[in-house]
């Protein structure tokens, strides 16, 4: 079964103007809009609830002890479940998609299998597509398992492990057949720019020979004082590259993060059932596949209107719950 989350639109309080250095960093962004529009969804889902069973008569909501089973605010769409339900999702644009910049950026985690890759691109882009009501995007931006730029040895993680178990020559033959995938969305019109994230010099000198449709873009992680090398510089100059700076983790999502936050504990969305055999909800592996982060900022006024997130997981799962005793 797939899991697919979402954060909705983490702006809703609002429009927030672009702003430079950002100063929250992108796995504590996602995390906490999940906690927030899945609390707000399951409080919707228990107000209808009790309002259906006249329990809101004397002006009381849903106690903090209320429990609210996961199937009332989430929805299975063959084989995939949406948390939370796309019923509460799609918030689109306000204006025409021709007054937008909208960058998205997916990231193809460690857990998730090379062959797969270019199926997570159709997935993670048909999301943002839909959520946006829009038929295009300005910048797509991959960023790929196992690599991580950095200003002095290229290679060091951080956020969490970023490693995978697969030699370099493999890990670039995946990279290269999941950017054919780039490239359909990009000669098709849905993609107008096309990028990476965390190549340094090395890696884009191998890599760019072996492209039909080349990056113009590549995203990357300074952290110390946001010093580009001259070398770097000089090459991105050379080969039409145009070099940004970002504040994400590559290892956004880990499998333990994931199912701390689904899981039934206090702090939990009570979609996976826990440890003891008396817990309802879903059992199984967890591995976390994609993340996806979208921004739509309105062109003429540097304002952010819409910005979110939607992740992907594959669960091996069975079913288990009293009923089951």
């Amino acid at each position: 079964m797939k899991l697919r989350l979402s954060t909705s639109n983490i702006l809703s309080g609002g429009p927030s103007i672009v702003r430079r250095p950002i100063s929250e960093k992108s796995n504590v962004e996602l995390l906490n809009g999940l906690h927030l529009n899945f609390a707000s969804c399951k409080e919707a889902a228990a107000t209808s609830d009790d309002q259906v069973a006249g329990n809101l008569s004397n002006g009381h909501g849903p106690g903090k002890n209320h429990h609210i089973p996961f199937e009332s605010w989430t929805s299975l769409d063959s084989n995939c479940l949406h948390i939370p339900s796309k019923a509460f999702q799609a918030t689109p644009l306000t204006e025409e998609s021709s007054e937008y910049d909208i960058t998205v950026k997916l990231f193809l985690l460690p857990g998730s299998r090379f062959a797969d890759w270019r199926l997570h691109l159709q997935e993670a882009i048909a999301a943002v597509l839909q959520e946006l009501s829009v038929e295009s995007i300005n910048l797509l931006i991959v960023s790929f398992p196992g690599i991580s730029f950095d200003a002095d040895t290229e290679g060091r993680g951080d956020c969490g492990s970023n490693k995978i178990d697969a030699s370099d020559s493999e890990l670039s033959d995946a990279m290269l057949y999941a950017w054919r995938q780039v490239e359909l969305l990009k000669s098709s019109g849905v993609a107008l720019q096309i990028g990476l994230a965390e190549f340094g010099q090395d890696r884009l000198s191998k890599f760019l020979p072996r492209t039909k449709h080349r990056p113009t873009v590549d995203q990357i992680n300074v952290r110390d004082c946001c010093v580009v090398p001259e070398s770097m510089m000089l090459f991105a100059k050379q080969e039409n590259l145009e070099l940004l700076t970002h504040n994400d983790c590559t290892n956004i999502l880990p499998q333990g993060t994931l199912r701390e936050l689904l899981d039934g504990g206090e702090n939990g969305a009570g979609v996976l059932a826990g440890a003891s055999a008396d817990d309802e909800g879903l059992r199984g592996d967890l591995k976390p596949e994609w993340v996806v982060k979208y921004t739509a900022v309105v062109r003429d006024r540097g304002v952010i209107e819409n910005k979110g997130y939607f992740a992907s997981a594959e669960l091996s799962e069975k079913r288990f719950s009293r009923d089951d005793q």
